[in-house]
């Protein structure tokens, strides 16, 4: 049987299982919009755990991520690693146990918007229309990262055309998040977090090998001025169309740049996202018991700690095993690195189950963002603000055409096939962490925060995303810094200020902080 056709097979036999699990859950997601958008709190520590860093990392992790240290050494993959290491323990530590009481006591949230609305005690819905806006808007990019993966893996791998690829994986994902809700994406998800981190050490450990040993792997780094530091980051020679140049079968370097100690803490600043990413927060108010959040909070940090590391050194492996293949030849293909190890590396069989690994990811993410962008317009715009005696029925129709609508739009960004996986959820990240990481971190912990604040807060945090990456961040200098570090801290200083020179928050929204930071399940 032809490798190609056996790998497909493979492929074929995973989204198989991931259907059936939507099948599953189809019933019980479907009986109320509450199971459909959370599950009705019913999440174990494993699922919330895996799920929510399955659902964070997307195909980002097996494609993004090594592309970038394949391309330009480990500087700028590494630190963004150690900056989403650190977020996810933190945030796990902090955040999680406080959200899950205060989601409960203001109002039985079921999601971030109607959380944050619910705190600020809102008549009217402001809070709740800027929070669904700035959801759709990053999730639609978002989803967009997540259908470019889904055409280069299957562009790549059989040849067929990227575009018909990416609409074929979108129309996959919109069909299995329309069918299968919260818990069919929860618990695909934990299957799906299994198999993306067997098949980062898999291929980390057999490429290893494959090379000749870690040694034979770092001496090839060590050789590409820059590729093997810290503090610098290798510069591959390009020609006009962005591909790599090559002399005597190996790869061609510039000079290595400087990476500075404002860069390093401006890549570090990945970390701050994860305050205010929604399909990370949902999990923390979805998990059934608190008690629960601190076993969570030890596999989540395990995964992602082995899953980053992998993902980075595959990029480097990948240099020495590939160091001049030209599918690889560009910023863009180099994206494809771990598809193309693990087709060299592993049976045709055993490489579609690795395939999977990315088809997974992608699938787990992407689903999560469609989920959360259309729980924003249909019950915190829908039924928040247009319609507020709507219907459940009413409300989950309304979620599936707005399903559709930003699916289509991501089908639109994702069109240009040389986009950069890395550099799409690098803008969507940071706007997530800008706008919301401060204002939950605020509300979390500060009773003095009131709704200007939030309003203020927010409207900066996501404002000054736009204005960092589009007007100043191509000054170059000091403005070329990643934008979510001076976007998350504009809207801090928003926050305080204008909380501080409008009127406190009322006796009853003191009341609720304080019943939310005691709080403690019957």
């Amino acid at each position: 049987m032809d490798g190609k056709l056996q790998i497909l097979l493979a492929m074929a036999g995973y989204m198989l299982i991931v259907i059936a699990i939507g099948l599953f859950f189809a019933k019980k997601s479907q009986a109320n919009s509450e199971n459909y958008f959370l599950g009705g709190r019913s999440l174990g520590p494993w699922v919330a755990a895996m799920s929510a860093e399955a659902s964070d990392m997307s195909g980002w992790l097996l494609m993004g991520l090594p592309g970038v240290a394949y391309w330009c050494g480990i500087a700028d993959a590494a630190w963004t690693a150690i900056g989403l290491a650190i977020g996810t323990y933190v945030n796990w530590l902090i955040v999680s146990k406080r959200l899950r009481a205060y989601s409960i006591v203001s109002g039985d949230s079921i999601t971030v918007p109607d959380f944050l609305s619910n705190r600020y005690h809102e008549k009217k819905k402001v809070i709740l229309g800027i929070s669904a806006v700035f959801i759709l808007i990053f999730f639609t990019i978002y989803a967009a990262s997540c259908f470019v993966t889904c055409g280069k893996l299957f562009s790549g791998l059989f040849g067929y055309s990227y575009h018909s690829m990416m609409l074929v994986g979108a129309a996959f994902v919109l069909v299995y998040t329309i069918l299968g809700g919260f818990l069919a994406e929860s618990a695909s998800d934990f299957m799906q977090a299994v198999v993306m981190i067997c098949a980062l050490v898999g291929v980390l450990v057999c490429g290893t090998l494959h090379a000749g040993g870690i040694d034979a792997v770092i001496e090839n780094a060590r050789n590409i001025p820059g590729y093997f530091s810290l503090t610098s980051i290798a510069s591959p020679l390009t020609d006009a169309d962005g591909v790599q140049q090559a002399a005597n079968g190996a790869p061609l370097f510039g000079e290595a740049s400087k990476y500075g100690f404002l860069t390093i803490i401006s890549t570090l600043s990945w970390g701050l996202g994860y305050f205010g990413v929604p399909q990370v927060l949902l999990r923390f108010m979805a998990i059934r018991k608190t008690s629960e959040l601190k076993r969570s909070r030890r596999i989540a940090t395990v995964w992602v700690l082995i899953s980053l590391t992998s993902a980075v050194f595959i990029g480097v492996i990948g240099r020495a095993i590939l160091p001049t293949d030209a599918a690889l030849a560009t910023q863009s293909g180099a994206e494809n690195v771990f598809a193309h190890l693990s087709q060299l590396l592993f049976h045709p069989v055993i490489a579609g189950v690795i395939m999977a690994g990315i088809l997974a990811a992608t699938i787990s993410s992407s689903d999560s963002y469609l989920l959360i962008a259309a729980s924003a317009v249909s019950k915190n715009i829908f039924e928040g603000i247009v319609k507020k005696n709507a219907s459940d029925k009413q409300v989950m129709h309304v979620s599936r055409i707005v399903l559709i609508l930003i699916t289509l739009v991501g089908m639109g960004i994702a069109w240009n096939e040389k986009s950069v996986i890395f550099e799409i959820v690098s803008f969507a990240w940071s706007g997530f962490g800008a706008t919301f990481g401060p204002i939950v971190l605020f509300s979390l912990f500060w009773k003095r925060t009131n709704r200007a604040g939030a309003i203020a807060g927010m409207l900066s945090g996501g404002a000054m995303v736009f204005i960092w990456k589009l007007l100043l961040k191509p000054m170059g200098g000091v403005f070329g810094i990643y934008e979510l570090l001076p976007a998350f801290l504009v809207s801090c200083i928003f926050i305080v200020v204008v909380s501080l020179c409008t009127a406190k928050p009322s006796a009853e929204m003191d009341e609720e902080f304080e019943k939310a930071r005691t709080y403690t399940e019957a």
